[in-house]
């Protein structure tokens, strides 16, 4: 008798949390609501529209596995397009966090008006919009270019680099461009979360034998930090495989021999230029996949880090 008692005491406490918690998941409804309209359902869509041929005015017509099929046998782009999200992902993904963390470290050090200067400046490039036309002016293909008008002076070239339309230098000035503008928020969620993290910590942790600030670093700030630092982690991946303003901003679409094309660039190509719908689905399941995987390994780190 108490065995089968049990479950439906379970059952009535549950409800019984339901109805005291009501309020909280009222409020929490909107939320909800649009995250589903807005995320889960384009993803899911993505998925089942990436099974179909479709050009956004004709009925879908159901092609199984062609477009994965497709893109990883067929499209001469789509592997060049991967090539270079990886490397920008790996560039401006890791590395840009680290810097910004890094960064929001030492800034944190200085006293309140240095710190928020500095904090302004750091964040500034995420502010602008169109800040990466700097970096047009200083690449420039001509003579007035500032990077060609000094080298020139200087003697170290006899005529203008194509900085933007060479293969061999597009893509690392990307990784620039783009580093230097994603670490903004990073860096910010950073300067927040060592602003709360509590003192009292260091003096026990003195008392327990830390010896210099990288043990600070290691054992008191990071673990305090691990909720901040996953926000910053998933924040960083999303900035990092979703580049392609910069890229066809600064070296247009297509880029030559597609060195600065991203997965991102292609899609927005193959789905409104082209409009083959089921295609550039197929192509944002794969980064979906991509930056989810990469979330998870991220996401382990850091709870390695902070334990």
């Amino acid at each position: 008798m108490t065995t089968n008692k049990e479950p439906l005491k379970l059952v009535v406490k549950r409800k019984e949390k339901f109805s005291n918690n009501i309020v909280y998941y009222l409020m929490l409804a909107p939320f909800f609501i649009l995250f589903f309209a807005f995320t889960v359902l384009p993803v899911l869509s993505s998925v089942v529209l990436s099974f179909f041929d479709f050009d956004a005015v004709s009925t879908p017509r159901f092609s199984g596995v062609d477009n994965y099929l497709r893109m990883f046998v067929q499209d001469d782009v789509f592997p060049k397009a991967l090539s270079n999200t990886l490397v920008l992902a790996i560039v401006t993904g890791p590395l840009g966090f680290f810097i910004a963390f890094m960064l929001a470290w030492m800034v944190n050090e200085f006293g309140p008006a240095i710190r928020t200067l500095l904090s302004f400046m750091f964040y500034a490039p995420a502010l602008a919009g169109n800040v990466y036309f700097i970096w047009q002016i200083l690449f420039s293909g001509d003579a007035y270019g500032y990077i060609n008008s000094s080298l020139l002076s200087l003697g170290l070239i006899v005529e203008p680099v194509q900085w933007l339309k060479d293969p061999s230098y597009a893509l690392p000035i990307i990784c620039i461009v783009q580093l230097w503008m994603s670490m903004g928020v990073t860096f910010l969620s950073n300067i927040s979360g060592l602003q709360n993290v509590n003192p009292e910590l260091y003096e026990a942790g003195a008392i327990d034998g830390v010896k210099n600030r990288w043990h600070e670093l290691w054992y008191i700030t990071i673990p305090s930090m691990k909720s901040i630092l996953m926000f910053g982690v998933v924040m960083q991946i999303q900035s990092a495989f979703s580049i392609s303003v910069v890229p066809i901003a600064l070296c247009g679409y297509p880029s030559i021999n597609n060195s600065a094309d991203t997965l991102v660039s292609l899609i927005t190509d193959v789905g409104t230029s082209r409009y083959e719908m089921g295609y550039a689905a197929a192509i944002s399941v794969v980064l979906f996949i991509m930056m989810f995987a990469t979330k998870s390994l991220l996401g382990k780190l850091v709870n390695m880090a902070g334990r």
